[in-house]
């Protein structure tokens, strides 16, 4: 009996290990495929005039530099906004009040907006922003780009502060260290490299996002540096010139992905890199 049960456990189990094996396998060969189609439609684009040049009208050589500053403008404001509101949430979840109704409902709301659709959060911009200030901006897209990377910064931090030894801020605490000082000196220098995981995997995940610049920063044909005032995306115009029917417009699409996608997949790199040597 016990032979014949251990069998079954055996074959259930090798049966589960098959099907993970078979689902990691197949997403593998989807992401090779997908970069390997990146791969070879933009790297022959992927050059020095793609980063110095404005962006081209039909039928003419150009490169992406105004869309790449936007974008850069615009993420950096959005991270910039959302880093200290994460960490604030997280501490007060972690540190203050841990299992309190507020944190409850907190948490519950931090949920909803860590898998709610971007361009929910892009709509939701759009009504607050653009339309009580009757005009596109920058500045309206780093908005919407700081509300979808504030629910991940604050529960990757939040489980971070929990990995922080209560003895550290029980001898801050007994040395007669206010309570708020013992969380900047002591909590967050102990979960520093956590918190910088949480920030650097949040921007990853707001620069390759389209949705909610199209309701929000829109576009612009021309360069501008004026977070105020609609502002270029490297997302938004490689939508806009992988729809179109311009051969050239096509090619720099393709470009832009490819770049993209290699920024994103340094960072995450460097996070991994980054998490294997402090361990």
């Amino acid at each position: 009996m016990l032979e014949r049960l251990s069998l079954t456990r055996r074959i259930k189990n090798g049966i589960f290990t098959l099907f993970c094996y078979t689902a990691s396998l197949i997403s593998i060969i989807i992401l090779a495929f997908i970069f390997t189609e990146l791969i070879s439609r933009g790297i022959g684009h992927l050059n020095l005039q793609l980063l110095t040049e404005n962006t081209p009208v039909v039928g003419e050589a150009g490169g992406l530099r105004d869309a790449i500053a936007g974008s850069v403008i615009i993420t950096g404001i959005g991270i910039i906004i959302a880093i200290p509101i994460g960490i604030l949430i997280a501490t007060f979840l972690a540190e203050y009040n841990r299992k309190s109704s507020l944190a409850k409902i907190v948490r519950f709301i931090n949920d909803i907006l860590l898998s709610a659709p971007s361009i929910i959060i892009g709509l939701f911009v759009y009504s607050i922003m653009v339309k009580t200030t009757g005009s596109f901006s920058g500045l309206a897209g780093s908005v919407a780009l700081a509300i979808i990377a504030i629910p991940m910064i604050t529960r990757t931090t939040e489980d971070v502060l929990y990995l922080v030894s209560p003895m550290l801020k029980e001898a801050a605490v007994a040395l007669g260290i206010p309570r708020w000082r013992v969380t900047v000196i002591i909590v967050y220098r102990a979960a520093k490299n956590g918190i910088i995981t949480a920030v650097l995997l949040a921007l990853a995940r707001i620069a390759g996002e389209t949705a909610p610049l199209l309701f929000t920063a829109l576009n612009n044909q021309f360069a501008n540096m004026n977070p105020l005032q609609p502002m270029a995306s490297l997302p938004v115009i490689i939508y806009r010139f992988a729809m179109s029917p311009y051969a050239n417009w096509q090619q720099l699409a393709w470009a832009g992905a490819l770049l993209i996608t290699l920024v994103i997949l340094g960072i995450n790199l460097f996070v991994r890199t980054f998490l294997n040597r402090k361990r």
